[in-house]
């Protein structure tokens, strides 16, 4: 995952934006009933709508909290990585403007933190003055750029036993996986609502729930609901585009492979109703996506390609 953030301002960057620690904020959201009976969700009043249709939606203080801040303290200016994730996290820094010596535009710092740790990658002595100008770009990586691939199986097919749809897009297509975190990246086209179960085993270091729009507009990058799993080699699942407040996991939570842990949606980025599924590992400084394969009939590894049927075993 790449994010490019200047203090206090979070560049969109799609599905890694969704990977984000939730900003404690509210808003009202409004449901009603359709002409044919089915309930929609909007953040726009329609004219029918009485208090009773109404109801909040927050977003959860979250324990995937990644930054590089500024503090002011103890007569010095100091910029500090934080990594509150439950993975490994490789920090990169460059800093744009700055009027404190010891800390010169132009420098760029790099660290890897382990997890629930702080580390101060600059201090310039003496300052601690918030009114010294003090930019700076940062990215972040998602777990150990030592993960090596190495799944035992190949990865169940997220979705019911039995079931098949269709892939609506897979390497070597890039009609929207264009980046190199999402260049490997199956989609699957699965109705609003389909149970979604784990590829793999793992530990959840993100769940967000609480988005319920998707459409395609830059606005929405930063709005899909996701799940993310880290595995035992250190690489990372993500589930993406997930049913509003359908997440069944906790971040925290060891889950098995086959296990409920969501169903699809329509949310964020997406010109309809899918799931996307990634694997990223570290690779030094930035995630990027790994080539999958599914598990077919007895297990035999099955290559995602668009327009391909896919069957769960």
């Amino acid at each position: 995952m790449r994010k490019l953030i200047q203090p206090g301002m979070i560049a969109a960057a799609a599905l890694a934006l969704a990977l984000s620690s939730a900003i404690a904020t509210a808003q009202t959201a409004y449901r009603y009933r359709d002409a044919n009976g089915h309930w929609v969700f909007t953040d726009r009043a329609p004219e029918s709508a009485t208090p009773s249709d109404t109801f909040a939606l927050a977003h959860e203080r979250s324990t995937l909290h990644v930054s590089v801040d500024r503090n002011d303290e103890a007569g010095s200016t100091q910029l500090v990585a934080v990594n509150d994730c439950l993975c490994v996290v490789t920090f990169q820094v460059s800093v744009v403007q700055c009027d404190l010596a010891d800390i010169p535009a132009g420098t760029n710092y790099r660290a890897t933190l382990e997890p629930g740790t702080r580390q101060t990658l600059a201090r310039a002595a003496g300052a601690g003055a918030a009114k010294s100008a003090l930019r700076y770009l940062w990215g972040a990586a998602l777990g150990s750029p030592d993960a090596v691939h190495q799944p035992a199986r190949p990865y169940r097919v997220p979705f019911g036993i039995g079931s098949t749809y269709m892939i609506s897009q897979a390497y070597p297509s890039r009609i929207t996986h264009t980046t190199d975190e999402s260049q490997y990246a199956v989609d699957i086209a699965l109705p609003d609502g389909t149970p979604i179960y784990a590829a793999r085993e793992g530990t959840v270091i993100n769940a967000r729930h609480d988005s319920f729009r998707g459409a395609v507009d830059a606005v929405m990058l930063d709005q899909a609901n996701v799940v993310a799993i880290l595995h035992d080699d250190g690489t990372i699942a993500l589930y993406a585009h997930l049913h509003w407040d359908s997440i069944r996991v906790r971040i925290g939570a060891h889950v098995v492979r086959g296990q409920y842990i969501a169903d699809s949606g329509n949310t964020g980025f997406t010109s309809g109703p899918h799931l996307h599924f990634a694997v990223i590992r570290n690779a030094g400084g930035a995630d990027v996506s790994i080539p999958i394969q599914f598990a077919g009939m007895a297990d035999t590894a099955v290559i995602p390609m668009t327009q391909m049927p896919l069957t769960a075993y």
